[in-house]
């Protein structure tokens, strides 16, 4: 590299280039703990199954049953297997709360 005009070819310190890398590696640093929290809420899973509904809310099987059956409790079934989606219970939650 030739130096026209006399210029003189200023070698950055460590502390200027730590001063400029600085704002890039605290962006680095979001994006990763935001990568890492949709990832955890992302593998989670979107169904209850029958075990969910028992200890979550106390359920018997009997119980479980007879909401299937009378239409209350939504469901998917794959083969023998009972899914109730996530979403649809919390919205059933929230459809029969009760404010005091």
């Amino acid at each position: 590299m030739s130096l026209d005009n006399k210029e003189e070819l200023r070698i950055p310190t460590v502390k200027t280039i730590k001063y400029l890398l600085d704002p890039i590696v605290k962006k680095l640093d979001h994006l990763d703990s935001v990568i890492t929290s949709n990832s955890t809420t992302s593998s989670e899973s979107k169904y209850y199954r029958n075990s969910d509904l028992k200890k979550l809310f106390g359920f018997s099987s009997n119980t479980i049953i007879k909401y299937r059956e009378i239409g209350l409790l939504p469901y998917t079934k794959i083969g023998e297997i009972f899914l109730y989606e996530k979403k649809k219970i919390n919205s059933i939650l929230k459809e029969n709360s009760v404010n005091l």
